[in-house]
């Protein structure tokens, strides 16, 4: 036994919450006496304590799983994690088998290891080496199982045991912190995919498409280590590390991987592939792959300018990546000034500056390399030995910040009382030592970092020159920013200097002004491309400033050229998703999605991930954050393709009303939850119904949400905790989903959310019997309501039945016959000439109240659904299937709604095309298939003549009878 994990730990530090200790230690006496290993508990419990007092996460592990902590402590920790590993590449056979297993593995292979190290038994070569291993083998029973389920599907025709592996020709290659076998506590893990199409097809069945077979595959991979179930997950995993991740499929052709690495490959990706290895798969062809990147990764020869783009990372990371202060407070211990990362870099550039004639200084290894690097006079003995021990420290303290609540988190908390806890974790006791040390070690990383590549850069313009030090205009400058095309050169660089001068706060720090430095130049380059030089300016000027810190949004636009030409063509042309930036840059988080660029009416998955996410979230305001941010991301997304003109009126439709359905499917479950927490659970069901352009699937950016909610419920029902009745409990429901929507949090607003197209409007109750709302229609609705029910549309129910009830109640309504002396059409033209007496138009370009626009086509569209209900025949939502009939009054309505859209996303308001741009009237122009704005206006004026003709012919005034729909 002396050799048990158990007879060797040693306490970490103090015990922080002795209380919390207590309660653990009842819990596991109890299962200890049960099953006779009360002695093993004894002995480690001096050192268990001070764990469990101060990590949520250990002692949860130990609480639910302690038979597991038993195995653990009266085994020795090497020969435990070997039986881990053996047990993981034990797994076999289908997915959905190994679901569980390999998460309990995981469990416990983060129990032990996290109580090995902390115990002083390993050092932290054998945790990253133990957390790796253990990565590598829940890799290679990932793609076992998936390759498994393939193979009985009939898609895959390998052998089992075949020696190249489960899918001969596709391979993975661990990189990052795992490829080096560095990987922290509660790392991701980066993966890269790639096959080779020969080979990889000989194991296919006939017909199998090999890119979408790996692609499955791949997602099978992912899904099976990342999704959270009740048993928790096994590895987050990150597919991005592979050839331009936002235009390539995640798997990726070995054949294209190489062509796109030696043509157009970055010095950050050959940076990434020193750590690359071969980790599960067809290892031969993993091996050939790497072997034939060696003279990429390791070039002989640099001229001066590739060593300055290699130089040009360790300056990037240095003022994109880092944190605002080094302070122990809020650290971080990896990306910010002093932590990790640079020294990583201080490592990585020299190697790939100096690999390429020295393969001694290949090692994938940081602390390898740094020796190696030493040893042949590149690096002073004393900055080795400083950055070796910061290391070490940095590491340790960050596996102890993942160890509270394995989270994927490097940042040293705000919080006093949490931040007490790693100190105790690293075995100090008063925090006021332990910040200092910790500050102690920042300042000496980021002192020896900022020695490496000392001197600045050349930046230019193709323009001209851009110089802004001193305290008066440049007069070669400001003839550049003639040349640009500013009107205003002077005041361009007066607000250009104003900023080197840090007198905003994304410039307020000595980081955020060099990078601003780089910037700049690209800025008004960009800026002069757009062709509207002034208003781009302007606007940008507006969200930059409204900044709060702009580090990471710099560093975003310096690595994302093509990103950066985009959103300044937005704040040429879209002041409303320039403000929306200004408010939550946040937004941008989305473009680094793969599934950015994908068109429009294509489904992405998000709604699914939105649906999702709020599902996971855990409560009330952690689901309305979470779907907040994916609608911020979308919503951008949108956006940017409806100002491009890489979308037409119906996909912008189409996929507006999807994110806001999935935003009403993810928030009215957790709205029915918040409604039960309140109230009690209730016997019952409710559905939520879209009207509007909700429910026509035809929203813009700025669309409303028309909604009315319906439910069903025994008459003496009430709810279990509070006795609610059946109008009160789901009134409280709607009321939650209504603040759902509409509510700002943190994470910004959704939507505003109209309930008034209802039975009875503001008057009623806000949720409504379903019993009732038939009666209503049946008895008391007048016909504008019917034209509102011809938009209606069930997105969500909480009973599947339930909701196929309300559609039928719903289809029924609009099929009764009306009553006798109810002429149908003569409401119609009625209702249209009282909105156009008391509703005009505000001026040329309402898209909507113009005669000839939107409003007539739409009253016609919902005149033939209520005639064709009447009938008998199918009815649609669509307002373009409604008017099938009716060519012109269609033209215009999908011309109106090609520019609406596109104005939505340029304005807050109505906006005034005619005072915006040239460059935005070319837009607005090109988005219907005209060649210049005033071909624009003429057009409209002689659509909007025929098409009013048309709704003329199709409601006349004076109607009499004959014409009433049913």
């Amino acid at each position: 036994m002396s050799d048990a994990l158990g007879a060797r730990l040693r306490p970490c530090g103090p015990v922080r919450d002795a209380e919390a200790a207590g309660r653990i230690h009842e819990r596991l006496v109890e299962a200890a006496d049960e099953g006779g290993w009360r002695g093993a508990l004894d002995g480690a419990w001096g050192a268990l304590e001070p764990v469990f007092a101060s990590s949520p996460y250990l002692a949860g592990l130990a609480r639910r799983w302690p038979e597991r902590l038993r195995q653990i402590l009266e085994t020795a920790p090497e020969a435990r994690l070997a039986e881990i590993l053996a047990a993981t590449d034990a797994l076999d056979g289908p997915a959905d088998e190994a679901r569980a297993p390999l998460r309990h593995l995981k469990a416990e292979l983060h129990l032990l290891t996290a109580l090995a190290d902390l115990g002083g038994v390993w050092d932290l070569d054998a945790v990253t080496g133990a957390l790796s291993r253990f990565a590598d083998a829940a890799a290679q029973a990932a793609m076992r199982c998936v390759a498994h389920d393939q193979r009985r599907r009939g898609k895959l025709i390998s052998a089992t045991d075949d020696p190249r592996g489960p899918v001969p020709g596709l391979f993975v290659l661990a990189m990052g912190k795992g490829g080096a076998f560095e990987l922290n506590y509660s790392s991701d893990i980066d993966l890269s995919l790639f096959f080779e199409p020969e080979v990889l097809e000989g194991a296919l069945a006939e017909g199998v498409e090999a890119q979408g077979f790996v692609n499955r595959l791949a997602q099978g991979l992912a899904t099976l280590l990342t999704e959270r179930t009740a048993d928790g997950y096994v590895f987050r995993v990150d597919l991005r590390l592979r050839p331009d991740p936002s235009s390539t499929p995640p798997v990726v052709a070995a054949p294209m991987a190489l062509a796109y690495y030696e043509s157009v490959g970055q010095n950050w990706e050959r940076a990434a592939f020193i750590k690359a290895r071969v980790c599960a798969g067809d290892a031969a062809e993993g091996a050939d792959f790497l072997k034939a990147l060696v003279p990429y990764i390791w070039r002989r020869s640099l001229d001066y300018q590739a060593v300055l783009d290699i130089q040009s990372i360790k300056k990037q990371i240095h003022v994109h990546k880092t944190g605002e202060g080094l302070e122990a407070a809020g650290a971080n211990l990896k990306l910010g000034r002093g932590g990790i990362r640079e020294i990583e870099f201080y490592v990585q550039t020299q190697q790939l500056i100096l690999g390429g004639r020295d393969k001694g200084l290949r090692s994938s290894r940081t602390l390898e390399a740094l020796e190696a690097l030493t040893e042949r006079g590149h690096v002073t003995p004393e900055a080795r030995d400083e950055l070796a021990a910061a290391y070490h420290e940095l590491r340790g303290l960050e596996h102890r910040v993942q160890m509270l609540a394995d989270e994927q988190s490097h940042v040293l908390p705000l919080d006093p009382e949490r931040r007490a806890d790693v100190a105790a974790l690293a075995g100090q006791g008063d925090l006021a030592t332990f910040d200092a040390g910790v500050e102690a070690v920042l300042v000496g990383v980021n002192r020896r970092y900022g020695e490496l590549f000392e001197g600045g850069e050349e930046l230019s313009s193709p323009y001209g020159s851009l110089v802004f030090t001193g305290v008066e205009n440049d007069p070669g400058t400001l003839e550049t920013l003639k040349r640009m095309g500013f009107s205003e050169p002077a005041t361009v660089s007066d607000t250009i200097r104003s900023w080197h001068h840090g007198r905003i706060p994304a410039t307020r720090t000595a980081r955020g002004r060099e990078l601003f430095t780089r910037l700049a130049p690209q800025l008004l380059t960009a800026v002069a491309r757009t062709g509207a030089p002034d208003a781009a300016f302007r606007r940008f000027a507006v969200f930059f400033s409204g900044l709060s810190a702009g580090v990471q949004v710099q560093a975003l636009f310096l690595n994302q050229p093509k990103l950066f030409d985009l959103v300044v063509g937005v704040m040429a042309f879209a002041p409303r998703l320039a403000r929306a930036l200004g408010r939550q840059p946040q937004a941008l988080d989305g473009v680094l999605d793969a599934r950015f660029m994908t068109a429009l009416g294509t489904d992405t998955g998000v709604a699914d991930q939105v649906v999702r996410e709020a599902r996971e979230a855990g409560d009330f305001e952690g689901a309305m954050n979470a779907v907040r941010r994916l609608h911020r991301e979308q919503t951008f997304r949108i956006g940017m393709h409806v100002i491009t003109g890489r979308t037409t009126a119906e996909q912008a439709g189409w996929t507006n009303t999807s994110l806001a359905d999935a935003c009403m499917r993810g928030l009215a479950p957790a709205a029915l939850a918040e409604a039960e927490r309140m109230g009690g659970a209730f016997e019952g069901a409710v559905a939520v119904v879209a009207l509007g352009k909700a429910g026509s699937r035809e929203m813009t950016a700025g669309s409303d949400l028309d909604l009315m909610t319906v439910y069903a419920a025994a008459p003496e029902a009430t709810s279990a905790g509070k006795g609610w009745s059946a109008d009160l409990f789901y009134g409280r429901f709607t009321q939650r989903l209504i603040a759902a929507l509409s509510a700002h949090t943190a994470e910004g607003g959704l939507y505003e959310v109209d309930m008034r197209l209802r039975p009875t409007g503001s008057k009623g109750p806000v949720s409504v019997r379903l019993e009732a709302l038939e009666a209503y229609y049946a008895e008391e609705a007048e016909t504008w309501e019917f034209m509102a029910l011809t938009r209606g549309r069930l997105v969500w129910a909480s009973d599947a039945a339930f909701g196929a009830r309300v559609e039928a109640r719903l289809e029924a309504a609009l099929r009764r016959p009306r009553p006798p002396g109810v002429d149908v059409a003569r409401d119609v033209r009625a209702m249209r000439d009282l909105m156009d007496r008391e509703r005009r138009p505000k001026g040329f370009w309402d898209l909507k109240l113009s005669a000839g626009a939107q409003v007539d086509a739409e009253f016609v569209a919902q005149y033939r659904q209520l005639c064709a209900a009447a009938a008998g025949q199918p009815l649609t939502v669509s307002t373009l299937e409604a008017l099938k009939d009716d060519p012109l009054l269609a033209e215009t309505w999908r011309t109106h709604q090609q520019l609406g859209q596109l104005m939505a996303c340029a304005f807050e308001d109505k906006g005034d095309p005619d005072a915006e741009p040239t460059g935005f009237q070319k837009r607005l122009a090109t988005t219907v298939g005209s060649p210049d704005f005033e071909t624009l206006k003429a057009r409209l004026i002689d659509l909007r003549l025929r098409a009013r003709r048309a709704f003329e012919e199709a409601l006349p005034q004076g109607l009499e009878g004959g014409r009433d729909g049913n």
